[in-house]
């Protein structure tokens, strides 16, 4: 859900938040994928809006599709990618639209599923959450937290050989400047630091320059942009090389953005100071599960995490108070404007 944009501007379109609160007559819909924080405000929220949702913890899928007939509208969570039998199975339930609570759509075939008759929306909530939280992994990235943690933690109280840096001695850039990147850099005005940017269409004042010129001069890069084809592995290996000697990168963006083989290359070579990655390629089936007692598969995550200058998180940064709020309301918003011929 940490992406800074839709997937698909047209097919994949935010809803803005609705001015009324209350619905004039009453819709029902099936909420898939539902966690116990989600139905809390499911719960809470629906009626205001005179919706009336079925509610499940199970991802959808073909086998539960028929959880939806009789509805229009269906809420989907974003963890589990849709296949297109469950689109079909839930085209033939009836269903015409799903709202995904996310912002980002690459879990849904959109064009397939236009294709069998079901639009596809998707939400927008707190540009702040994930806005913060790349703040805090900058700062955590050039002051090495987690290797000070490391050493806390087995109670080796002395200084680091390495010192940390101050945001206001570098050049940041950011990729993308949508709502969140536009948010990261507004943040970055405060520390002081250069701001580069890089965005197919420049949305704000900042210091736009094409990508590579922006890596060749940025101490840190920030990725906000959204993952298509044109984005997957963005950053390659060629242009992990043309980085600065010792610079960091942040993701918060999606996993694929990042050629991960080429990131663990420069990261164990040296040829960069750090990574602080809120995603990862391949992340799915192991963010948001207990895999504690399990044997995880994807060997580029495990040697990540044994890297003292890597931070990983597990897909959380949207993840506020606030920004779930948003998500539900906004969620609900969408199922009531198709209903009501406004999209």
């Amino acid at each position: 859900m940490s992406s800074s944009g839709p997937t698909r501007a047209a097919a994949c379109s935010t809803r803005a938040l609705a001015s009324s609160s209350r619905a004039v007559s009453t819709t029902e819909i099936t909420v898939y994928g539902c966690e116990q924080d989600e139905a809390v405000l499911f719960r809470e929220l629906a009626p205001r809006f005179g919706v009336v949702p079925t509610i499940t913890k199970a991802a959808v899928s073909e086998a539960n599709a028929d959880l939806a007939v009789g509805k229009r509208c269906i809420s989907i969570g974003h963890k589990t990618h849709v296949t297109r039998a469950t689109l079909v199975a839930l085209s033939r339930a009836g269903v015409e639209y799903l709202s995904t609570r996310s912002v980002g759509c690459n879990h849904i075939d959109v064009s397939y599923a236009e294709s069998v008759g079901i639009s596809v929306g998707n939400v927008a909530y707190s540009r702040d959450s994930v806005a913060d939280y790349t703040l805090m992994l900058m700062l955590m990235a050039v002051r090495h937290a987690k290797a000070t943690i490391r050493r806390v933690d087995a109670h080796d109280y002395r200084l680091s050989e390495v010192r940390g840096k101050e945001l206001r001695d570098l050049t940041v850039g950011v990729v993308g400047t949508g709502r969140i990147g536009t948010a990261v850099i507004d943040r970055l005005r405060g520390f002081g630091c250069r701001v580069l940017a890089y965005d197919n269409r420049p949305k704000t004042s900042a210091d736009y320059t094409p990508i590579d010129e922006l890596l060749r001069h940025s101490d840190m890069v920030t990725l906000h942009t959204p993952l298509t084809a044109d984005t997957h592995h963005l950053l390659d290996r060629r242009r992990i090389e043309q980085m600065k000697h010792g610079a960091f990168i942040v993701n918060t963006g999606r996993g694929p953005l990042i050629d991960t083989e080429a990131l663990l290359s420069a990261l164990e070579s040296g040829k960069l100071g750090g990574a602080a990655l809120d995603v990862l390629d391949g992340e799915e089936g192991i963010f948001y599960t207990d895999c504690r007692n399990k044997q995880i598969e994807n060997h580029s995550l495990l040697q990540l995490q044994e890297l003292p200058n890597v931070f990983m998180s597990p897909h959380t940064a949207y993840y506020t108070d606030h920004a779930l709020r948003d998500t539900i309301k906004n969620s609900l918003i969408n199922c009531l404007n198709f209903e009501s011929g406004k999209t």
